[in-house]
């Protein structure tokens, strides 16, 4: 698989010059195209390999190819050339080199806390690394969907702003990313809580994975998902500093995080086991998110949060609505059964996930959360 590294490194480049020329949808649409080729060619290759295993790490080859064939096209139309230039004198290479020291040390930070954290799980009660690592990817998926995708979308328009030193533009844009991942994150943080367990027997429990493995993962979601706001917004906080060519704060707040999860995590995984690891994720996620909020009101003093927090209070309590409605809609029509079938467990996650939503946009409209009619209007425009 080593080759891969080569071609995910042109696949992230390629998406990054599209998104700064505002093209969104073939960065996004090309981890599609990973996941094809990695289940197309081990379906295919199994039966023919005496290791089977070899077909899934070929299929990670084969994917990363189909992840840069779909963007070259796109790359070639909006004009960039593929022809090495050799001018390593030139401004730009050394204003890159100097914006990507920090970035890259960033990075190592994240990587060691992921170490950590597998490394303090495998002291705890066997399986502990499992039910963790699939809270985690319940966790990534509005992270990934949401988040990710509003900060992706608004580095292009703050970076431009920065540039054009049109700090009221540049904070409105800020303002609006922030609300529209609260709006987004918080609820989902709830929804996650609340069905944790239905959405985890409906994916999960088969085979191996029993219903202690479901309880115990359980337990890993909710602590996870309790920073899930943080988390989101951190994405968008971050993207503000790199479109502000301050790519050092983000990494010595990180580092600050890092001490902060080390610390959460040993003192929390006595008393409360995996949970507590998961818990010290959350807890040094919102230090990282507050730390960056300060340091940036630090940086634009001109900056009012008085009209994000009015709209996270509103937020929030449209949240704690729709909670108690799906909380008592499945107390009502869906009893504890863990032994009901697939069928019965996809219709009962598939009514409470789209009552959730019913419940939470009525309230929202209710309280006239502005956010509402962003988020619908975003809808409006792709279909």
């Amino acid at each position: 698989m080593f080759p891969y590294i080569f071609l995910i490194s042109l696949v992230a480049f390629f998406m990054g010059v599209l998104n700064s020329l505002r093209h969104f949808a073939a960065p996004a649409a090309a981890p599609i195209l990973l996941n094809v080729g990695i289940i197309g060619t081990t379906f295919l290759l199994v039966p023919h390999l005496s290791e089977p295993i070899i077909a899934t790490a070929i299929g990670v080859l084969v994917g990363g190819a189909l992840q840069l064939i779909l963007q070259l096209p796109i790359v070639f139309k909006k004009g960039l050339s593929l022809m090495p230039l050799w001018q390593p004198g030139h401004p730009a290479v050394k204003k890159i080199g100097l914006l990507i020291l920090p970035a890259l040390f960033g990075s190592a930070v994240y990587q060691i806390n992921l170490l950590i954290g597998t490394l303090l799980a495998s002291f705890l009660q066997k399986g502990s690394i499992s039910w963790l690592y699939y809270a985690d990817r319940l966790v990534q998926l509005p992270l990934g969907v949401f988040a990710v995708a509003i900060s992706t979308a608004a580095l292009p328009s703050l970076s431009r702003q920065a540039a054009e030193k049109d700090n009221d533009a540049f904070l409105d844009t800020l303002d609006h990313a922030l609300k529209i991942t609260f709006f987004i994150s918080l609820p989902a943080m709830a929804g996650l809580i609340v069905l944790g367990k239905p959405i985890i027997q409906l994916l999960f429990q088969r085979g191996a994975f029993d219903a202690f493995s479901m309880d115990m993962t359980a337990i890993a979601l909710v602590y996870f998902t309790l920073g899930l706001w943080a988390v989101s917004g951190v994405r968008v906080i971050v993207s503000a500093f790199y479109a502000l060519q301050d790519t050092v704060t983000p990494v010595k707040v990180s580092v600050v995080t890092f001490l902060a999860y080390l610390f959460f995590g040993i003192v929390l995984m006595g008393p409360l086991k995996h949970g507590g690891l998961a818990l010290a994720v959350s807890l040094a996620s919102a230090i990282n998110f507050m730390l960056l909020v300060f340091l940036l009101k630090r940086k634009m003093p001109q900056w009012t949060l008085t009209p994000i927090i009015v709209s996270i209070l509103k937020i929030i309590l449209s949240t704690v609505i729709m909670a108690a409605g799906i909380y008592y809609l499945n107390f009502l029509f869906f009893p504890d059964n863990p032994d009901q079938g697939t069928f019965n467990l996809m219709v009962q996650v598939v009514v409470l996930v789209l009552s959730g939503i019913v419940i939470y946009m009525l309230a929202a409209f209710l309280l006239r959360c502005r956010e509402l009619n962003a988020f619908t209007g975003l809808i409006r425009k792709r279909f």
